[in-house]
């Protein structure tokens, strides 16, 4: 304590005094000290980087006031702040269940025939502007979720079970896309869904096995009905195919029969008029001709000349028994005579 002060109590203003004149006095050792600290304290503050596919939303005040893309930049703390959003990277939303875990109470829908089914769905989405995510929204990912339950939903209500889970899952995915993206753009989002995927759709497990044997007998249905229909494909054209084949087989017949018709009609004619110059020899060649064709197609055959004498067998048999007849019969007789 200072002398002035005497013995009785300091004065307050005394004392403030003799605070500031030391204050002042150590100043005078640490001032430039304390102005480099500041300026240090400035720069780390207000140097910031930008990765690339990264946007910097630039706000004075509060206010949005620029852009920056990917490089090092540097702002007036206090005064400026900046937000850095991702724009190039696809990130991944879960409607129904989170990783290994369901969730029954955003799994769980009404189809539009009045069955229960839970639906799990992969929604994939990117920014496509920065301003719009991170001030239209007070939660834009939260926002998404919530769209995205309410776009199935939407979809799964005007779809029957059938479809939701064999044939029409492909439709559900297109038409949940459009409409979220939809909805999202008339919040002025600044997401964009690049696209949607059904996990699974199947009924409550209470009913899951019942119905996939149902579903499994429709698909053994349409495979019968589809073979069915491959073999009428193939039945139809190869059954046209030989009517054509037997058209043409019996138009050529005909033709064959016309002209051999007509041939022999020449032949006959042709016969008729040599019949007619010379009858008797006529006659005689065609008896003859004719009895060769007949008597080459009979193996054994006997010859009766009822015009030769009567002490000679009027008999002549012909062929191989006969020819082997003989043989033994001159075997015998030449037997008889060396006798």
């Amino acid at each position: 304590m200072s002398k002035k002060y005497g013995k009785g109590p300091p004065d307050p203003a005394d004392v403030m005094e003799e605070v500031m004149n030391r204050l002042s006095r150590k100043s005078q050792h640490f001032g430039p000290l304390i102005f480099l600290g500041l300026v240090l304290l400035v720069l780390v503050q207000g140097v910031y980087q930008v990765e690339p596919g990264e946007i910097a939303i630039i706000r004075r005040l509060g206010e949005e006031s620029g852009r920056a893309g990917p490089g090092i930049h540097f702002i007036v703390p206090g005064i400026y702040t900046q937000d850095t959003v991702n724009v190039t990277i696809v990130q991944r939303l879960e409607v129904g269940f989170r990783g290994d875990q369901a969730r029954p109470a955003e799994a769980q829908m009404l189809t539009g025939d009045e069955n229960i089914v839970d639906a799990q769905m992969i929604v994939q989405w990117r920014i496509s502007d920065a301003s719009k995510y991170l001030f239209r929204l007070r939660n834009p990912e939260g926002t998404l979720h919530a769209t995205a339950e309410v776009a199935l939903r939407s979809v799964i209500g005007q779809t029957t079970i059938d479809d939701a889970i064999t044939k029409g899952r492909g439709e559900v995915q297109a038409n949940t896309r459009v409409l979220l993206q939809r909805l999202m753009d008339q919040y002025d989002s600044g997401i964009t869904i690049t696209g949607v995927k059904l996990q699974s759709v199947d009924p409550p497990d209470e009913v899951k096995d019942a119905f996939h044997e149902v579903v499994r007998a429709r698909e053994k249905k349409e495979e019968l009905i589809n073979q069915a229909k491959g073999y009428r494909e193939n039945l139809i054209p190869q059954a046209r195919g030989n009517a054509v084949k037997m058209a043409r087989d019996a138009e050529a017949y005909k033709e064959q029969r016309v002209l051999r018709a007509q041939g022999d009609a020449k032949k006959f004619e042709s016969i008729y008029a040599e019949y007619s110059k010379a009858k008797d020899v006529t006659r005689k060649r065609l008896y003859l001709e004719t009895m060769e064709r007949v008597l080459a197609r009979v193996p054994e055959k006997t010859i009766v000349d009822a015009g030769l004498p009567g002490s000679t067998l009027p008999v002549l048999p012909l062929g191989k028994k006969a020819v082997a007849a003989g043989a033994l019969g001159a075997t015998a007789a030449s037997k008889g005579t060396a006798k």
